[in-house]
């Protein structure tokens, strides 16, 4: 039985902001108050227990609502992902109103619309990706060589991706016992524990066993 989930988010926690409006035009979409997730933070922060909650709670079947798209997520990398990884758990989205209005995966024509956004958002990762592979190779024609060492090891991902598969887990203690932030764990691991690509690519610069 498919199941609406609702998540909204207003951007300030000092009480000059309430969900009223978002929780209005979900439970006239058809959710259930209990089913609604909020959060009061921005949307570029990674730590919103609100949509960890709500991601935990969607089963396969279920369709995600959201008032505006720009509640959801903080950019369009982000929301091509967060869409991505719910399609591959078997979960829809729909927004209610503003300019994703034509969203609804539930649907052809919603399908469609989400794979243009898709489209222009791998567009915008291929263009960072050739501008920052050409300042490696001029960085390393001046006997430089660039990028960080990953914070993320093998075993902590591991370790992980055992942990965001367990509905009882607590994403902050999970951090500090692993010695890594947020936004760090959500780049390898997503919130029901599949591994993104950061961490398949992680996992194969492992030297390999002879």
């Amino acid at each position: 039985m498919t199941t609406l989930i609702g998540y909204a988010r207003v951007s300030k926690a000092d009480g000059s902001q309430v969900h009223d409006l978002q929780r209005d035009a979900l439970t006239k979409a058809g959710v259930k108050p209990e089913h609604i997730y909020e959060d009061a933070a921005s949307g570029r922060r990674d730590d919103r227990p609100g949509l960890a909650a709500c991601l935990k709670a969607l089963r396969p079947g279920d369709t995600l609502a959201v008032w505006k798209l720009d509640r959801l997520g903080r950019d369009l990398r982000h929301l091509v992902n967060l869409v991505g990884d719910l399609t591959r758990r078997g979960v829809g989205l729909k927004v209610l109103s503003g300019e994703g209005a034509s969203i609804d995966t539930t649907t052809a024509n919603g399908r469609l619309v989400f794979a243009i956004f898709a489209g222009l958002a791998e567009f915008e990762r291929e263009l960072i990706v050739e501008r920052t592979k050409a300042g490696l190779q001029a960085a390393r024609a001046r006997g430089r060589r660039g990028g960080r060492p990953y914070k993320m090891t093998p075993a902590k991902l591991r370790l992980a991706q055992a942990a965001m598969g367990q509905p009882e887990t607590r994403v902050g203690d999970l951090c500090e016992e692993l010695g890594i932030t947020r936004q760090t764990l959500y780049r390898f691991v997503s919130p029901t524990g599949e591994l993104r690509d950061d961490a398949k690519t992680l996992l194969e610069r492992q030297p390999k066993r002879t």
